[in-house]
């Protein structure tokens, strides 16, 4: 079983381990999996080495506390570190070295952490799929058929077979959640108030309706808080465990089920989940009901009108600033057509859109009516849309504490899917719209039985779903866990963090052994 951060960080500070010996480890597990994955595309192996000896003086010499002493931390390759690349997957980038580090790298070496290296990214950060002409194709850890997801898709690979305890990516429409999923992981994004970016590059710079944020990726729930007290300088701690005896008197309103109030559904926007998607749902939810968490059904239109409304937000521009990027050199083949269709001309879409309607594709053809460039009033349009929609739904989650839903339609998907299934990861956008601090957390594998169960359909999104379940068993599923804003006053200025945390604890608490299939893939990487 390999370690986790948690148990590495303590480790190390009690004198139990130390943090050569770790890197030794990762390094290790790296080399036997590398060739099979293509995740840790930029290691820094000497540096870590040196930074692990200063690491070591350090505390021989003081008593310091350092909540990630030696953890080996991966980051995505769009964080800067110094000597390294941020290529964006895009060639005529290639030679772009790291003058220093990003603010969360800076921010993650000074809590002890030792970066070891950058993990690999889609092209541009433009699909949920891990490959680029510079790095070449990042393989999920458990099936080289299909991919890890994106776009934190290296580090989330890396995470689940291993490699490292802990990475830092970034998700602006599901990009750390997605990956997590899809690679059987815990992952874990604040709000915007709390981490920002981290300082990664910005691929975005004209969109500032919604903004990409920072966050991390691990094996353990109480990994990823771990790594949220060592970036906010706080102690996140479980908070009380929900049940009536340890409830104290008058801090909720709902006796008998510990506080917390959870809202779940089980649909996932455009594309009908699969039945292993919708049975961790189920799970994780039953899981809860039997901690005490008092659990209320509700209809998930709300989630996928929010994930049109975002789609319709992020394509505002075209797909300007994303080409910019690639200065006159020509995109890989996925990345160009999502870019051609997001610079449709408005005029074109609805005839275009009517074409693949009558020709089955009804998925596609809602995305053409829905997305494209806007001029300004448009684009202010969509935006006070997106105001009127925050408030609609604030009204109706004013009474619940969390949300629990799928994080994706899909388990992983193939290689070279991922443009067409771009709507599989819809229940995602609904936490990135609004800044809702979000995780994703294993729940289950699919079943054999699990792997058709949809209907004969003319849609080519449909199709490409059908076929991403066929020969699905043994991959695994999460859920997603949404926080709001909470039911009750407080000073408390993580409590929407804290309270997606602990959702996510009581529902990893249930957490069987993977089957057979899964445990002769991952090898020793698999940490559970």
């Amino acid at each position: 079983m390999a370690a986790s951060a948690v148990s590495i960080a303590d480790d190390v500070a009690s004198g139990r381990a130390r943090p050569r010996e770790v890197l030794a480890d990762h390094v290790a597990r790296h080399r036997a999996t590398h060739a099979s994955l293509n995740a840790l595309v930029q290691p820094r192996h000497v540096a870590a080495d040196a930074e692990v000896e200063r690491l070591e003086s350090r505390l021989r010499e003081q008593s310091i506390h350092m909540p990630l002493a030696g953890v080996p931390v991966s980051v995505k390759e769009c964080f800067a570190v110094a000597g390294l690349v941020t290529s964006l997957g895009i060639p005529s980038r290639r030679g772009d070295l790291d003058g220093s580090d990003a603010a969360i790298v800076t921010r993650l070496r000074a809590a002890g952490a030792i970066i070891v290296g950058k993990g690999n990214i889609p092209q541009a950060m433009y699909l949920h799929e891990t490959d680029n002409p510079v790095w070449g194709r990042t393989n999920h850890p458990f099936n080289a058929a299909r991919g890890p997801g994106g776009s934190s898709g290296g580090d989330a690979a890396l995470v689940a077979a291993g490699v490292v305890p802990l990475a830092v990516g970034t998700d602006l429409a599901g990009s750390i959640r997605q990956p997590a999923h899809a690679c059987g992981i815990a992952g874990f994004l604040p709000r915007s108030v709390v981490l920002g970016d981290g300082g990664a590059f910005d691929t975005l710079p004209h969109l500032t309706v919604v903004r990409p944020r920072a966050g991390f990726l691990a094996r353990e729930v109480d990994d990823l808080a771990r790594a949220l007290e060592a970036m906010t300088g706080g102690a996140v701690v479980a908070a009380p465990s929900c049940t009536a005896d340890s409830m104290p008197t008058g801090r909720r309103d709902h006796a008998g089920n510990g506080g917390l109030r959870v809202a779940w559904w089980d649909d996932a926007g455009p594309l009908e989940p699969s039945r292993a998607v919708q049975r961790a749902v189920h799970e994780a939810v039953d899981r809860l009901t039997r901690a005490g968490v008092e659990t209320v059904r509700l209809e998930g239109s709300l989630a996928a009108e929010a994930a049109w409304l975002h789609l319709a937000v992020l394509s505002a521009d075209g797909g300007a600033d994303i080409r910019r990027l690639f200065a006159g050199t020509r995109p890989m083949p996925p990345v160009a057509l999502l870019l051609r269709l997001a610079g449709l001309p408005t005029w074109l879409r609805p005839l275009l859109a009517a074409v693949s309607q009558a020709a089955g594709g009804g998925i596609e053809a809602e995305a053409l009516r829905v997305t494209g460039p806007r001029q300004a009033a448009a684009f202010s349009d969509l935006c006070d849309r997106r105001l009127e929609f925050a408030a609609r739904f604030a009204a109706a989650m004013s009474a619940y504490d969390a949300i629990v839903c799928p994080v994706s339609a899909l388990p992983a998907l193939r290689h070279g899917t991922a443009a067409r299934l771009l709507v599989a990861a819809a229940p995602c956008l609904l936490a990135n719209l609004l800044d809702l601090p979000a995780g994703t957390v294993p729940v289950t594998w699919v079943r054999p039985d699990e792997e058709a169960g949809r209907g004969r359909s003319r849609d080519r999104v449909v199709q490409a779903a059908a076929a991403t379940d066929h020969d699905s068993r043994g991959l695994p599923v999460g859920v997603q866990v949404v926080g709001l804003t909470g039911r009750l006053p407080t000073t408390d200025h993580l409590r929407p963090e804290r309270t997606v945390l602990e959702v996510m604890r009581l529902i990893e608490r249930g957490m069987n052994r993977p089957p057979e299939r899964v445990v002769e893939l991952a090898g020793m990487g698999y940490g559970r």
